[in-house]
């Protein structure tokens, strides 16, 4: 067999060789990613190592640390009578002799007003959990269910921390399934449509389910590490089919139209790797590294989750760099062959903004800062168990003890005091504090005095975070723990590490688009344009969850007055990346244009007209598979899953089609200027070679 003859088996047998590759890793990743779920846990919403976390673990080791666990135990004829008062004396000696429970405190063993309700028709039992959330959560998960329901004369129903968590990981396992029930078969049919050919469709759907097993198999590994959040598998879902979608639909697209310029397979498939290849590495390396900013930010949750977001996107080009091209080479003109993926539509948009750059560009800044506006009175708290659907037992219960309880222990705030201070001078100032409904002593061994405050602000009110200063300010030495001293503490700490967060976000995103472009000024209007369009988006979000609108249309949900701290960040960060992700594959076109010798408006309208309907599809796609999860039941999911809907979508049509072609336009030359001691090379020159590989070319050193 000569040569000549035997290469032409030799590409036909690599391509097979490369996918059957990818299905063992991903049948292994399947089966390391088995049971990750059960390994996930909740919490991790507030910063460590604050003031109010340190006094807060000192409470714990005096045993008086905030219970992971609290029963409401309800009596028709009142918790004092006597059968009640056996009733309730088992209940919390089964509680303390259960496994996994290391201290309780009980109504009927302690009588203590507090832990009665304000009727005397309930009265609490609290316990602290012994372990790390994971474990707490598994002890609740192992007793409420043993624990609750009717016993004699009491009603007993849960809630706390503990419980929450296990309530949160049942109902996100439910939402994961439903939301892969709608959304695959809904993105599925999209991309039938857009790529007019099943076959077509099918290839982002295989990068997606390879991005996401890999990346479930990752988070398994990084449990043993690390607490990762029951909130993760959602967001990797989402945003590694929503990504998948992304490159998936730009590589065929320029496939074809490689086809339709008259290339061989081989030939379009290498064409396609050096151009979108290129761009879709430079678009997975934006999005990890927006990703990573979250990882300076003092919160577990937000830190698990960006090591989910990191995983994804890069696990998502890395599959569409290894599949892709070698299902190409295999299905050929099966794929469908175009010419150039021109939109009518588009084109004539970006001919009339680049005509009147100015009218269409003010006028689209000034309607994306009206739509940011609402954000100008955001409020910030934390993550209770209101975020689960009012039905379920954790949520009702606490709901229920708000309202039939004197002094909730989230009013609670807690003083610890220098074993040399003067308490009873301090108790008057705190007394007279506005806020204040009780101040009363508490004896704890081993601790100087202490004092419990019950406050008549609801724990995330600007109310509350003013006691907390009071309360500190009062003695220099005070040292003050609760929930609305943890929101206070967390606000600050955040605050402090977020100049850093950003900063890593506009300088890994200008260099990454520099690279690109080689362009100084293209960068920094990404930037900026992106910071508007994250603002509107923020602005539409507070109108929704804190103000409490559309509630009709996005189903019920508890509105608290306060967006949980940690979800614009976690937003901010994926909804950033995306963006980004559009704005490279718009300035790419362009960028290539202008390197063909168009002038720079012509080269601005090509582009559109090349990206428009792609980047249209593309987020459409992101925003089902996102905003499928707005039909959770949980909030936090409701509320990323619409906010990164609304982000996308508002991104790929107003920002791309008006305000971005304007800018470009109204710029000129000035997009394209750097340095004139720049490399006159491509960006990311040499990336991996692939098209050289495709070829079968010796590719040799990588440079």
């Amino acid at each position: 067999m000569t040569r000549a003859t035997a290469r032409p088996r030799l590409q036909a047998a690599r391509p097979r060789l490369v996918l059957l590759l990818a299905a063992l890793v991903a049948a292994l990743c399947a089966v390391a990613g088995a049971g990750t779920h059960e390994r996930l846990a909740n919490g991790g919403y507030t910063a460590k190592d604050t003031e109010a976390d340190r006094t807060a673990a000192t409470l714990a080791r005096a045993g008086a640390a905030p219970p992971d666990l609290v029963l409401l135990a309800r009596s028709a004829t009142g918790v004092d009578a006597a059968a009640a008062r056996r009733a309730g004396r088992a209940l919390t000696r089964e509680l303390a002799a259960a496994d996994g429970v290391a201290s309780t405190r009980s109504y009927w063993t302690t009588p203590d007003a507090p832990l009665r309700s304000k009727d005397g028709r309930a009265a609490l039992v609290t316990a602290d959990l012994a372990g790390a959330d994971r474990d707490a959560t598994a002890t609740a998960r192992d007793l409420v269910p043993k624990l609750t329901g009717r016993r004699g004369p009491l009603d007993v129903s849960a809630t706390g921390g503990s419980w929450v968590s296990v309530q949160a990981a049942e109902a996100s396992a439910r939402d994961l399934v439903t939301a892969e029930l709608i959304a695959a078969p809904l993105t599925l049919l999209l991309l039938v449509v857009a790529l007019r050919s099943l076959l077509a469709a099918l290839v982002p759907v295989v990068i997606g389910v390879l991005a996401v097993a890999g990346t479930t198999a990752l988070l398994r590994a990084l449990t043993y590490a690390m607490p990762v959040s029951v909130f993760a598998m959602n967001l990797t879902t989402a945003l590694g089919f929503g990504l998948a979608v992304d490159y998936g639909l730009f590589l065929i697209t320029r496939f074809r139209e490689e086809l339709g310029h008259s290339h061989d397979v081989p030939d379009a498939v290498a064409r396609t790797v050096r151009t979108t290849g290129r761009t879709v590495a430079v678009s997975a390396c934006t999005v990890a590294l927006a990703m990573a900013a979250l990882l300076v930010l003092p919160l577990p949750f937000l830190r698990s989750m960006a090591c989910a977001g990191m995983a994804v996107a890069l696990l998502a080009a890395a599959a569409a760099m290894a599949v892709v091209p070698p299902l190409l080479l295999l299905l050929g003109e099966r794929i469908g062959r175009t010419g150039r993926p021109d939109s009518p539509l588009w084109r004539r948009a970006a001919k009339v903004i680049t005509r009147r750059p100015v009218l269409y560009g003010i006028g689209c800044a000034v309607a994306l800062v009206l739509c940011a506006m609402p954000f100008g009175h955001v409020r910030f708290g934390l993550i209770d168990e209101r975020t689960l659907p009012a039905s379920t037992e954790a949520h009702a219960t606490g709901e229920e003890i708000r309202a039939r309880f004197a002094a909730p222990a989230e009013r609670t705030l807690t003083v610890v005091l220098p074993k040399a201070a003067d308490a009873g001078a301090y108790r008057q100032r705190v007394a007279a504090l506005d806020d204040v409904a009780t101040v009363r002593p508490a004896s704890l061994p081993g601790l100087g005095p202490v004092l419990t405050v019950i406050s008549t602000a609801e724990p995330q009110s600007a109310a509350a975070q003013r006691l907390v200063a009071d309360l500190r300010s009062a003695s220099p030495s005070a040292r003050v723990a609760g929930r609305a001293a943890m929101l206070t503490d967390t606000k600050a700490a955040v605050a402090e590490r977020l100049p850093l967060a950003g900063g890593m976000l506009a300088v890994t995103t200008w260099a990454m688009l520099f690279l690109l472009t080689r362009s100084v000024l293209l960068p920094f209007k990404a930037l900026l344009v992106g910071a508007l369009s994250l603002t509107a988006s923020f602005g539409l979000v507070v109108h929704i969850f804190q103000d409490g609108h559309l509630r009709g249309a996005l189903g019920e949900f508890a509105v608290t007055g306060a967006l949980d701290l940690t979800l614009p960040l976690l937003m901010a960060a994926v909804a950033f990346g995306l963006a980004i992700d559009y704005e490279i594959f718009l300035l790419s076109r362009v960028r290539e244009q202008r390197l063909r010798g168009l002038t720079n408006r012509d080269a601005v309208v090509e582009g559109v007209a090349c990206t428009g309907r792609l980047v249209t599809t593309a987020a459409l796609a992101v925003a089902l598979v996102t905003g499928v999860l707005a039909t959770s039941g949980l909030t936090v999911l409701k509320l990323l899953g619409t906010g990164l809907a609304v982000a996308v979508l508002l991104d790929a049509t107003v920002v791309r089609g008006i305000l971005v072609p304007a800018f470009l336009t109204l710029a000129g030359r000035a997009n394209w200027w750097a340095p004139a001691w720049l490399p006159r090379g491509g960006p990311l020159r040499g990336v991996l070679r692939l098209d050289r590989v495709v070829r079968g070319e010796n590719v040799g050193a990588v440079p």
